[in-house]
């Protein structure tokens, strides 16, 4: 397979997006502490404390899709 500048620009983007994306742990393992002893205090906040953590988790899903889309736009899945 021969690339172009463009396409390597593009790939390396994509890393990016998931790389960055991926930082989003850091927040989200805050977020699930943060939880577990809120509920651990509290077992009604369970509900609460698993919306914030799955809105965290978002950030991180977003990330690969765009990685996905991007390499797939330059062809390079099948």
């Amino acid at each position: 397979i021969t690339l172009e500048y463009a396409t390597g620009v593009a790939i390396v983007g994509s890393g990016f997006a998931t790389g960055i994306a991926g930082l989003s742990a850091i927040g989200q393992g805050i977020t699930a502490g943060g939880s577990i002893t809120a509920t651990g205090k509290n077992s009604e906040a369970f509900s609460k404390g698993m919306i914030f953590s799955v809105m965290s988790e978002t950030f991180a899903i977003f990330g690969l899709l765009i990685a996905i889309l991007i390499l797939y736009g330059l062809h390079l899945f099948g």
